[in-house]
């Protein structure tokens, strides 16, 4: 081969291993940033999944001291007034979930204890106005005082 063509066929290698480089960074960034958003999905998912589980399960527990001969009156009543609890908490809960949304945010799940109300939504970061709209859903929804909310937020 003539020294001329050896440059040009070098030449030609070193652009095709720089535009190979130059591939595999601009592909594994776009891999990274599309992991970030399954994860995040996943997460409100997820925990849809195991509240849901972990209800059903509550609810079949309750039935079946509500159906049992064996329980006493007292059982009973007690099984039928946490049923019904439950199933409030289930409705408001969906309730609060639905009115953060429609104030913009992509994703929200709310979970209420005796205690506290977590509101866990999906965001980078919130700012004052966003957790003050928050904290007045929350509030006029379920009635509790603000010192009992607590919010997240997840990307």
């Amino acid at each position: 081969m003539k020294k001329k063509t050896k440059i040009i066929i070098l030449t030609l290698m070193v652009v095709l291993l720089g535009v190979t480089g130059y591939l595999n960074i601009v592909l594994n960034n776009s891999v990274k940033q599309t992991s970030s958003t399954v994860t995040t999905t996943s997460y409100f998912t997820a925990y849809r999944n195991e509240r849901q589980s972990t209800r059903d399960q509550e609810l079949l527990y309750y039935d079946a001291i509500i159906d049992s001969t064996s329980s006493s009156d007292a059982s009973k009543a007690a099984a039928e007034s946490a049923r019904i609890d439950l199933v409030k908490n289930m409705e408001k809960e969906l309730a609060v979930e639905g009115l953060v949304r429609a104030q913009g945010f992509d994703d929200c799940v709310i979970s209420i204890t005796d205690s506290k109300v977590n509101v866990v939504v999906k965001a980078a970061s919130l700012t004052q106005n966003e957790v003050d709209k928050i904290c007045a859903i929350v509030v006029e929804q379920l009635k509790t005082q603000i010192r009992n909310i607590v919010i997240f937020s997840v990307q």
